[in-house]
């Protein structure tokens, strides 16, 4: 996370369902071995460069053949990812693979790096409606800079494709948290619906104070956004400190998680439109 100010966090309690009653139960995707989860997420490189290149050896390990997008003013790229669906409409998965000069920067944001590769394992193994872009952004610590590029990038028309971005950031310190105010509500409350019916902990945490996320270079493009964390005021000022290790990770907390960001993105597939329409016209 680019942070820059003091922690400030407000803690929401919702209940919610999903869209359509009984969806969860017929979500379909594969739950990778918990080991291969924390093996990937131990397995950070000290440069951001090497990192580039960790990352895309992942997406090939789980079956993808990444692209590496050049980002100007960076030494790394972007890493990416494409699972085809059915359709042009895409869902964007996306955390940051650079990472603060203090710390070995696995909360922030390993943690959500190399996660990508295991969901698009999880992912892969089912047809899907809408196309998974997935995307390690260089340069998130630098003010955003490999999002930014990756949006800016696009054109109008591949921008308007993007249905959703589901930010990755932070994860494995505590249960897991949802950045609220920062987020899509209809996003925020099919989230829910999802945590709900799987009996998997979630709470709404706002940290605005914190700093910044990738999610920004999107919401600039009016397209609907959700960041998923798990920051706390107690674990806050761990980021960018020498604490930013792997013993910072709770394992269970990261992998509840993965078990709990898997049928999510499977719901969106499910319940999102995929001719265009907003965000809040469910198919």
């Amino acid at each position: 996370m680019n942070r820059h100010l003091p922690y400030a966090a407000v803690v929401f309690a919702i209940s919610v369902s999903l869209t359509r009653h009984g969806d969860c139960a017929d979500l379909k995707y594969n739950l990778v071995n918990p080991d291969t989860v924390m093996d990937r997420l131990k397995d950070a490189p000290r440069k951001d460069s090497d990192r580039a290149v960790e990352l895309s050896k992942m997406f090939q390990q789980a079956g993808c053949q990444p692209t590496q997008q050049p980002v100007k003013r960076l030494h790394e790229p972007n890493v990416i990812c494409i699972l085809g669906g059915a359709s042009g409409s895409v869902i964007l998965v996306g955390g940051h693979l650079d990472h603060a000069d203090e710390g070995a920067g696995i909360v922030d944001d390993w943690s959500g790096a190399s996660l990508l590769p295991t969901l698009y394992q999880s992912l892969a193994g089912q047809p899907r409606f809408h196309t998974f872009v997935f995307v390690g952004f260089a340069g998130e610590e630098q003010g955003l800079v490999g999002s930014d590029f990756y949006v800016k990038h696009l054109t109008p028309e591949q921008r308007k494709q993007i249905v959703a971005m589901v930010n990755l950031e932070c994860l494995g310190l505590t249960s897991t948290e949802v950045w609220v105010s920062h987020s899509d509500p209809i996003l925020v409350r099919m989230l829910f619906g999802v945590a709900q019916w799987f009996k998997l902990p979630l709470e709404g945490v706002n940290v605005e104070r914190v700093g910044r996320d990738d999610a920004e270079s999107f919401g600039s493009y009016k397209i609907a956004h959700v960041t998923i964390h798990s920051l706390t005021q107690a674990t806050v000022p761990l980021l960018h400190s020498k604490n930013d290790n792997i013993q910072a990770i709770k394992p269970d907390a990261y992998h509840d998680s993965y078990r709990l960001i898997v049928p999510y993105l499977t719901a969106l597939d499910q319940q999102l439109p995929t001719d265009g329409s907003p965000v809040n016209k469910p198919k």
